[in-house]
């Protein structure tokens, strides 16, 4: 095994913007963004039992459709991120590989054209490249003692002694950061996903004990030059990791997975219900803009015709992207987007529900329970939504007071797009459907 001195190993680490040719100048805390972003994931396609779905589903050709159906049916309305979720730098037997230098790449027959290829394709459909990856060092990188770019450290000197299971998971090594060669690898990977275009990094398996890993890919992202979302991901994020992240991710994954793992993309119950007591605990923690909550996937895509079913139904579809909208979640789709049906593509595009999500405010729970009220305030204007998670329908009534109102209020139906008139001092939402909501706005 290749051992360096510390002093050596620092020489090399530093040298390696330039030996890259990237900027030597001092990095930022993490790439701001005021919105959060829109588009598309791989993963809810990639989890499905239903016959043709699963990872073997991840390939050029699919996600080539994809971007055309992307670009096609909702690019216009803001969805521009086409993001691919693991499996991409897997063979089909769901073995990770990398090249010689430890630095992930696409797996020959899933996208045989290679990713900067794939890129350039996704980018000709005016839409942005996101890719997945995961917590700590690859056990497959340390096997191979993978030469670390522009250093003379190898993957074996950076993992932490001794060797102490890493991420969510427990599937990939720690690495001690007090070896600069730890930043010098990751710049390695990131240069080269800005070669190739990259606009997304997604860190899947996130603990505390991962923070660092994010400062690392963050600081990575600044060394490359290159505009890149940065998203901490697990199943949920540990909430205690959340004050560590926020200088560094621009989103984090608050929830579970959306996905049931079943033969659908998702059901109400697994675990699109989950957000509305899980989103509350994290409202203190993130910020908007620039540190979003991740509430995962919307589960809004397909009812009707061929290929995977949502699993919800158009009452429920139209809670996700309200609730998803008052949280200012990114916004992006699960399911297979080619069979994008007309109801979803309304849902999702409905313009002034859009701008409810990327107002970047957060929202505040007013009621919680079976029939929950949240607002947000964005400008003169105040947002209200009332959610009936019972199973049964049933009137919702708010007062304006409760919601820090006084006056007359003109009311509009957000989601209906639709002008109710005028009340004095409460308002009732009447005959909400279980699962059902109303977003209503108020000047």
């Amino acid at each position: 095994m290749r051992r360096t001195t510390r002093h050596a190993a620092f020489i090399a680490a530093a040298t390696l913007p330039l030996a890259l040719g990237l900027s030597s100048g001092t990095a930022q805390a993490k790439t701001p963004y005021i919105k959060p972003f829109m588009g598309w994931s791989s993963w809810s396609v990639e989890s499905s039992s239903r016959d043709g779905y699963g990872t073997r589903w991840l390939n050029e050709g699919n996600i080539k459709n994809a971007a055309d159906a992307l670009s096609g049916k909702l690019a216009s309305a803001g969805y521009k991120y086409l993001n691919i979720d693991a499996g991409w730098n897997f063979d089909y037997d769901w073995n990770f590989h990398t090249d010689a230098n430890g630095i992930p790449d696409a797996d020959k027959e899933r996208f045989p054209s290679g990713m900067a290829s794939v890129s350039d394709y996704v980018h000709g459909k005016g839409l942005k490249l996101g890719l997945y990856g995961a917590a700590g060092l690859e056990k497959e990188v340390y096997d191979k003692d993978a030469p670390i770019l522009g250093t003379d450290c190898t993957a074996q000197d950076i993992a932490a002694k001794p060797l102490t299971p890493s991420n969510k998971w427990g599937g990939n090594w720690k690495i001690d950061y007090s070896n600069p060669c730890a930043q010098a690898y990751f710049d390695s990977i990131v240069a080269r996903y800005a070669a190739w275009g990259v606009d997304f990094i997604k860190i899947d398996g996130v603990t505390k004990d991962n923070v660092e890993d994010i400062k690392a890919w963050s600081t990575a992202i600044d060394h490359s030059g290159r505009k890149m979302w940065l998203s901490a991901s697990a199943w949920p994020v540990d909430i205690e990791a959340a004050d560590g992240l926020k200088p560094h991710a621009n989103g984090v994954r608050i929830d579970t997975d959306i996905e049931c793992y079943c033969e659908t993309t998702s059901t109400w119950t697994s675990s699109v219900d989950d957000r509305f007591s899980d989103l509350p605990k994290w409202l203190n923690k993130v910020q908007a803009p620039h540190y979003f909550a991740d509430l995962d996937a919307m589960p809004i895509n397909n009812n009707s015709g061929s290929g995977l079913q949502d699993g919800i139904d158009d009452v429920e579809r139209q809670t996700v992207m309200t609730f998803w909208s008052m949280a200012s979640s990114p916004l992006y789709v699960g399911g297979d987007i080619y069979f994008l049906d007309d109801k979803a593509k309304a849902i999702l595009t409905n313009p002034e529900v859009i701008a409810v999500d990327q107002a970047a405010v957060l929202p505040r729970q007013v009621r919680s329970g079976d029939t929950q009220v949240w607002t947000k305030r964005v400008g003169d204007d105040t947002y209200l939504a009332v959610y009936n998670l019972g199973s049964e329908a049933a009137d919702i009534s708010v007062t304006f007071k409760e919601l820090g109102l006084r006056g007359p209020q003109k009311l509009r139906d957000v989601a209906a797009r639709k002008d109710l008139g005028t009340a004095k001092r409460s308002w009732t939402a009447s005959s909400v459907a279980a699962h059902g909501s109303r977003l209503i706005k108020l000047s």
